[in-house]
């Protein structure tokens, strides 16, 4: 394992600042959140709104993917008002394809509790910012410091592998959380710790990658230990990598004669909870499905379309996907989509994995 280098002084906090700011005003990414530091230099802050909601989205998910679903939502809930008013189903279809879906179903509580309870504004501090719904410790240090221009610490993955491959941080980052912080907390420029946050986030989603970082153009290469002994590469150390398990289970697709699918709601709670489905037998991260031809719902025609495989956090799961054409439907409790509708269903990518399993034009018509 690696040692943290004693070589080399720690960074100078304004020579740091100074220089990150200065590559951030000339580099930033143009994001639709984002006030740019040209306006922000000057005052103007960013819709706590937006900060918030694009930093919800961003949790697990690429920058590259957010930008649409941040507009779509931006342009069909304007503030956070219109979100909280706005019917439960229509924000999962909105979500749908975002992954980890209690990110929505806390989005869409955030929502209330802000419009309902707190006359429609956020709250300014770490503290009252982590009392909300689906805020955890990064978000709710995000949103203070871009939002409210709280010098905080904010620490992201890309936060994350900056400071250890400055600071040749020798122990795997869940075990080093308070020994980055406590890094970077004098490193923030006070004057502008909204645009340092969102500095040193696309210095590493840009410059600092994992793989091949371009330190020859690094801003604040002269500050990095890993970089003056050449094994920036080897940082962040990586602990152990748990095994992910792998679960089966089965998957129905339903489909009437007139092309229609048949749907259903999933329980609130758990696993996709909330989020629209084909039927299926009962996998769970814990426990396989029922598979084969015992696992069919009823009798009908039945053919095995395939195996659909998706990869959750903590599990792989491979679904046996079955199809069938009926004319009558011996179905409750759900309903039918036809194919112009079911693009705009709020189904989750393993069911649309499943259903293009057996139906592959599906989606595309």
């Amino acid at each position: 394992m690696k040692t943290k280098g004693s070589a080399r002084q720690a960074p100078k906090a304004e020579s740091f600042s100074d220089a990150l700011l200065a590559w951030y005003d000339r580099h930033a990414r143009r994001l639709p959140w984002r006030v740019p530091p040209e306006d922000s230099r000057v005052g103007v802050l960013p819709d706590p709104y937006r900060v918030w909601l694009s930093e919800v989205m961003l949790q697990q998910t690429q920058v590259a993917t957010v930008r649409d679903y941040f507009m779509k939502f931006i342009q069909r809930w304007p503030t956070v008002g219109d979100l909280a008013a706005a019917e439960n189903e229509e924000v999962m279809k909105a979500w749908a394809g975002l992954g980890y879906y209690s990110r929505a179903r806390n989005l869409k509580k955030c929502a209330e509790t802000v419009a309902f309870e707190l006359q429609g504004k956020f709250p300014e501090n770490v503290d009252g910012l982590k009392k909300l719904p689906g805020i955890g410790d990064y978000t709710a240090a995000a949103i203070a410091a871009i939002a409210f221009q709280t010098p905080i610490p904010v620490m992201d993955g890309n936060i994350d592998r900056i400071m250890t491959r400055t600071c040749r941080i020798g122990s795997p980052v869940r075990d080093s959380k308070p020994e980055i912080s406590a890094r970077l907390e004098p490193l923030v420029s006070p004057e502008r710790p909204g645009d340092f946050a969102q500095a040193l986030m696309d210095l590493g989603a840009t410059i600092c990658t994992p793989r091949r970082p371009v330190c020859a153009l690094c801003p604040v290469n002269n500050w990095c230990e890993a970089f003056s002994e050449g094994d920036q590469e080897d940082y962040p150390v990586k602990g152990p990598k748990a095994e992910k398990p792998v679960r089966k289970g089965a998957a129905f697709v339903i489909e009437a004669e007139n092309g229609a699918i048949y749907l259903r709601r999933r329980a609130e709670k758990g696993l996709l909870g909330g989020m629209t489905e084909i039927p299926g037998t009962d996998w769970t991260a814990r426990i396989d499905g029922e598979t084969g031809h015992e696992s069919l719902p009823f009798k009908a025609d039945w053919r095995k379309a395939g195996i659909a495989r998706h990869t959750f956090t903590h599990f792989h799961l491979e679904l046996e996907v079955w199809h069938a054409t009926i004319g009558k439907a011996p179905v409750t409790g759900g309903w039918w989509s036809s194919p112009g509708e079911i693009g705009e269903e709020a189904l989750p990518t393993v069911m649309r994995k499943a259903i293009s399993t057996a139906l592959p034009d599906l989606f595309r018509r």
